[in-house]
């Protein structure tokens, strides 16, 4: 009798057991990640679809969902209203939108910068001084406008020089295809689309300005800091993506022909826009950068880009409203710190403890 009891008692808890399992699995803590199309953050796109995200989200026993949004500043938007924990964007965007609007941020990864895949196309002959009053179209307070305040900056211009024509990304191109359009600032794509009109040519690249535009990962601060495993799992899934899909080998061609695909191009096409990346593709590369003066010196630039242009609210008294946060130093508001460039995951990633 006591023994068919204890067996009745055993199989009580093995069932018991077997309903609390989906409970748990049910409170295993959940992350959603915006993400647009960017040669920068396509290998985002091919970590989840080829299980690089879940590996490392399991190692962590969380969950973590990319999700494609195609407008790239509603991406963003979202982000800054609690739509995502997370969210791909530049780091001009990065202040400007988020940090802002008061959203605590840290930029988690800094992927690459713009190494050519943005730049300013001239018709016929000429060169940066050549625009002195002439209108350019462009996304109207985006990155484009900044190369473009700098290419006329080192050209002994200024933006007053230069009448600018807000034109949305999605027409760029096309408006450069007509003959009233002759000169137009965006980034690839569709730059590579523009490169074909005939009797163009680029006059300024963001090359000439190496380091300056960055394209992050960016997470919000209290997630991050109250879920640390989900900065390790993105970080320890970005470095293992970008050491799949570098080199000539099949897997590698592969993965860069299904990003490519997914970005509207081909392989060929995918690895141009590559080339115009410059990807940090080692936690070593990023650590020496982000932890150079170079950084501090880019955000301060990009504020007071940003003040001038009214990017920063409009009780925004100067350039240095918001705090930036550094490993090389800190710019701006101490007592506004709403963007923080970590170097504390990726260390991580360095010493192989992720």
């Amino acid at each position: 009798m006591i023994k068919a009891c204890q067996r009745l008692l055993l199989s009580a808890l093995c069932f018991a057991a077997l309903l609390a399992q989906p409970a748990l699995a049910a409170t295993k803590p959940t992350f959603k990640i915006a993400w647009s199309i960017y040669a920068g953050w396509m290998p985002w796109d091919f970590a989840q679809q080829s299980g690089i995200i879940k590996k490392w989200a399991d190692k962590y026993g969380i969950n973590i969902q990319f999700v494609q949004v195609n407008d790239y500043i509603e991406s963003v938007n979202q982000y800054t209203s609690g739509g995502f924990d997370g969210c791909t964007m530049t780091n001009m965007d990065a202040l400007t939108i988020p940090a802002t609007g008061g959203v605590d941020s840290t930029a988690l990864i800094v992927g690459d910068y713009s190494n050519g895949n943005d730049g300013i196309m001239l018709k016929g002959a000429g060169d940066v001084k050549s625009l002195k009053g002439q209108p350019v179209n462009l996304v109207e307070l985006s990155v484009s406008q900044y190369l473009l305040a700098r290419a006329l900056e080192k050209s002994g211009l200024s933006e007053k020089d230069v009448p600018v024509v807000n034109t949305a990304d999605a027409d760029l191109v096309a408006a450069f295809g007509t003959p009233a359009v002759k000169s137009i600032v965006t980034w690839n794509p569709l730059l590579a689309e523009a490169k074909k009109q005939p009797d163009s040519h680029e006059i300024f690249s963001s090359a000439q300005i190496p380091g300056e535009i960055l394209d992050l990962l960016v997470v919000n601060s209290k997630t991050l800091q109250a879920h640390p495993e989900l900065g390790k799992a993105l970080t320890g899934a970005w470095y293992e993506t970008l050491n799949a899909i570098k080199g000539n080998g099949a897997d590698a061609i592969k993965a860069r022909t299904f990003m490519g695909k997914e970005a509207g191009t081909d392989l060929q096409g995918f690895d141009q826009q590559l080339a115009a990346t410059y990807l940090f593709a080692t936690p070593q590369q990023t650590l020496a950068f982000v932890g150079s003066p170079q950084l501090k010196t880019t955000m301060q630039s990009v504020a007071e880009f940003s003040f001038k242009h009214g990017l920063l609210g409009q009780g925004a008294a100067n350039a240095e409203t918001v705090g930036i946060t550094t490993p090389a130093g800190n710019w701006g508001n101490p007592a506004n710190q709403k963007l923080r460039f970590s170097d504390e995951f990726v260390k991580l990633a360095a010493a192989n403890k992720l």
